[in-house]
């Protein structure tokens, strides 16, 4: 049983460390695309306030990449608590359930990518820029 709950613990640092790696890009998203922002509306080419939204999306499919590997290895944590204690390998491979060899459900890059934590923030932030923009461009 020891064998198990080491690699249960392994598995689960991983994941811990991918849930603090989400937070850190929702900070430095925030940061960075206001960073922008204000530099791009108080300089004479408005336009540039348009440029936010690369970062903002890129920071979109960063943020869902790590959701997605925190679910592969939710699911992998899954199949190694079923294990027997002899087929312990301390594996972190995860491509049998990315193959569908092993059957989990949301563990896809668009699942992750719109699921309902990622979605609101990210999507919500790409939309308050358009609209940023739109009011100061046209008004």
């Amino acid at each position: 049983m020891e064998k198990k709950i080491k690699h249960l613990e392994m598995i689960q640092n991983v994941i811990e460390r991918m849930g603090n790696n989400s937070f850190l890009i929702k900070g430095w998203s925030i940061t960075l695309v206001s960073a922008i922002f204000v530099v791009a509306i108080q300089g004479e080419q408005k336009i540039f306030a348009l440029w936010t939204l690369f970062p903002a999306l890129i920071f979109w499919l960063l943020d869902g990449f790590y959701l997605r590997k925190e679910r592969l290895l939710r699911a992998l944590y899954d199949q190694v608590r079923k294990l027997d204690e002899k087929k312990i390998d301390f594996s972190m491979d995860t491509s049998n359930i990315v193959n569908g060899k092993i059957p989990s459900k949301g563990t896809g890059f668009l699942s992750a990518i719109f699921s309902r934590t990622l979605l609101p923030f990210h999507g919500g932030m790409i939309l308050a820029i358009a609209i940023a923009a739109i009011v100061f461009l046209y008004f």
